[in-house]
């Protein structure tokens, strides 16, 4: 795997490469020379002092050079706080502090990439197409970009057919045999919303409707920092006061953008309300949740159940199911009775 590294000290190329080569091919530039790199593959490691707004511009022309590159690794000393922010401003998917913590993110994408690339023969192509479809709305958005809605549309599209054609459980097996993170989770619930759709009976319009603010639904997380969402246990109080604001952030990108619905928006800002008030981040009560809403959220907890977390095993759909029928008061008791047949269709 080959890593761009990128620093403002030349003499910090030397340990970079001790430590890395030759099991990853370093390919290093010192900000400020000239040096000038195109590449679509690989790992961007930036390693400099964000406190300098000349290194910062500097790092602003690297990252439009190798803006291909999705993963981008900023290593700052953890008690700088204003260089942690500046680094994930800048667009980085990582933040490390450590040369523990470099090795082990490398070694993380790179199993992820090799793993990708041997499924890739293995998924349908509904599968292939919605997660590409994902990963360009969620690149657009953490590099400041506009999300483009025929993308959203595509995944929607085919997570409908794939439906249609072979039912919820082939997705859902199929889904999680090659996906793994937010991704899995954004298609696990578009594909559970499709199905409760389809079974109770909604028409075209209406199963695109619910099913594209399924699609969008966290799309806000995406500004979400990596070390935050993809953290191995249980979030921390502030994180997870950081995760709550992925509604809000969702509601906020998608706003301007033309053809995105009120109805899309509602699902996107509030998919975390419960009947009762106690969910975020508006706290509305059952006569201001909508049905499109009510629908989204049971497809959402029920996708968060099943799918497998690096902190817990999935659960299986019936316990999935039960958990849904104890939270009687948060979401509508007639809905989830409905659920049923989705959840326990075999």
């Amino acid at each position: 795997m080959l890593v761009h590294f990128v620093t403002d000290e030349p003499g910090k190329i030397p340990a970079i490469r001790a430590m890395l080569e030759p099991q990853y091919r370093v390919s290093a530039r010192v900000l400020g020379t000239g040096d000038n790199h195109s590449a679509s593959n690989g790992v961007l490691m930036v390693d400099a002092d964000l406190r300098q707004m000349a290194r910062v511009e500097q790092i602003k022309g690297v990252l439009s050079e190798l803006r291909c590159i999705t993963e981008k690794l900023f290593v700052v000393q953890s008690h700088l706080q204003q260089m942690v922010s500046q680094a994930y401003a800048l667009g980085a998917t990582t933040v490390v502090c450590s040369s523990r913590e470099i090795v082990t993110k490398l070694a993380q994408i790179e199993a992820a990439t090799k793993t990708a690339s041997a499924d890739l023969d293995g998924q349908t192509p509904e599968i292939s197409n919605s997660a590409a479809a994902f990963v360009s709305m969620f690149s657009a958005a953490r590099r400041g970009k506009s999300i483009n809605l025929s993308d959203a549309e595509n995944a929607t599209s085919q997570i409908v057919s794939a439906m249609e054609q072979n039912g919820l459980t082939a997705w859902l097996d199929d889904v999680r045999r090659y996906h793994e993170g937010t991704f899995q989770h954004c298609l696990l619930v578009t594909g559970v919303a499709v199905g409760f759709a389809l079974d109770i009976g909604f028409t075209g319009p209406d199963v695109k409707r619910l099913g594209m603010a399924a699609t969008l639904h966290d799309i806000g997380k995406a500004r979400i920092p990596l070390s935050i969402l993809d953290k191995p246990a249980h979030l921390a109080p502030d994180e997870d006061e950081i995760m709550r604001h992925h509604p809000i952030i969702g509601f906020e990108l998608l706003q301007d953008v033309p053809g995105v619905t009120p109805e899309i928006l509602d699902g996107v800002r509030h998919h975390h309300e419960f009947l009762d008030g106690a969910g975020y981040p508006d706290g509305l009560t059952a006569s201001k949740i909508s049905d499109l809403v009510r629908l989204l959220t049971i497809s959402d907890i029920f996708a968060a159940l099943i799918e497998t977390r690096t902190y817990r095993p999935a659960m299986s759909r019936p316990h999935a199911y039960q958990i849904l029928c104890g939270m009687d008061g948060k979401l509508e008791g007639p809905l989830v009775k409905a659920f049923r047949r989705v959840a326990l269709a075999a």
